[in-house]
């Protein structure tokens, strides 16, 4: 007993996690506000592990959690918000009362901007099982006007929550549609594809409201990547469907349909074919669930990870820089992870 009195609020943190003691957890994170900035570091690190592990353990100590957010040290607030990231993913309900915390983070211009991704990526997944406590218009202004960061991974983390905003809630973006359509020329085709994704997700609840980003949809036919074309197509056959008129782009500005993502780009192609005034003229028949809410949430992970792989010849996926052997996971050129 005498041992566990002197030891440090970092090694008694330790143990708690390492016993599952989690009321111990709170009491060594309440300690741990004062001790040095590599203590700090080193908790969150244990917390990261944590999320992992056993994310919806966080629900009887986040309060403990939620002040890292505001520490002084940005790596102690990095470090909180990627935590916290892991835990909504696994365990949404266990973030929502950090919330309020979470947006306060977004919202601060004066803050890093690594945090301020994370916080909306956070934000993200807790909007996926309930948009209500998320999408508040404070919150959807500070992820649209993120879009203009110069920052791609920044970019990329904002335009996924609003993907998963939309994924929760698609009424929650239905008048937001003009704004999100002035970024589906981002250079980060993530970005266009998480974007795309938003609008093809309100599309499936409010398909009229698509009448603003018809032309910005339209381009997207024609981009390099195969699944923004393929979500564009998807959009633009729930928009002919709804107002029983063709959008159809030239054949020409469809791209390769036999490219790596072949399935994903001729279903949604077949699905845009077979909307709008009834053309029939391709016999076969969109796969199942292309044009569903339930449809775009199922495909999504998996795409983002096609996306995001590097490709056969060792290139970053994001600017097609030579990545070096051995390296750690991060282009030395544009800076972002893959």
């Amino acid at each position: 007993m005498d041992d566990t009195r002197r030891a440090s609020p970092l090694e008694r943190l330790v143990e708690a996690v390492e016993t599952r003691a989690d009321e111990e957890v709170s009491d060594s994170l309440g300690a741990l506000r004062t001790a040095s900035d590599e203590d700090r570091k080193q908790a969150l690190r244990e917390l990261r592990g944590l999320a992992d592990d056993r994310p919806t353990a966080f629900e009887s100590f986040l309060p403990a959690v939620t002040p890292f957010l505001t520490d002084d040290d940005r790596a102690v607030r990095l470090l909180t918000a990627k935590a916290l990231v892991a835990v909504a993913a696994a365990a949404p309900d266990a973030v929502t009362p950090a919330i309020p915390a979470l947006a306060d983070r977004l919202a601060d211009e004066e803050e890093f901007y690594y945090v301020r991704a994370r916080s909306a990526e956070a934000l993200g997944y807790v909007a996926l099982e309930h948009p209500d406590a998320v999408a508040s218009p404070d919150v959807l202004a500070d992820l649209r006007v993120g879009l203009s960061f110069d920052e791609p991974e920044v970019k990329q983390k904002l335009a996924k929550a609003l993907e998963c905003v939309a994924l929760g809630d698609p009424g929650r973006l239905r008048h937001r549609v003009s704004a999100l359509v002035e970024h589906l020329d981002d250079r980060d085709e993530l970005v266009r594809y998480h974007l795309c994704t938003a609008i093809a997700a309100v599309g499936c609840d409010a398909p009229d409201s698509l009448g603003a980003g018809r032309s910005a949809l339209s381009a997207r036919l024609a981009d390099e990547n195969a699944f923004v074309r393929g979500r564009a197509a998807e959009a633009l056959g729930l928009l002919a469907r709804e107002r029983g008129e063709s959008v159809m782009a030239p054949d020409s500005e469809l791209g390769a349909e036999s490219d790596e993502a072949t399935a994903f780009v001729a279903e949604r192609v077949r699905f845009l074919r077979a909307s709008g005034d009834g053309d029939d003229s391709d016999s076969d028949s969109p796969a199942d669930g292309v044009g569903t809410l339930a449809g775009v949430r199922d495909t999504t992970a998996d795409a983002v990870a096609e996306i995001t792989s590097t490709d056969a010849d060792g290139e970053c996926p994001h600017c097609g820089v030579e990545l070096p052997e051995g390296a750690p996971p991060m282009c030395p050129s544009c800076g972002v992870p893959y």
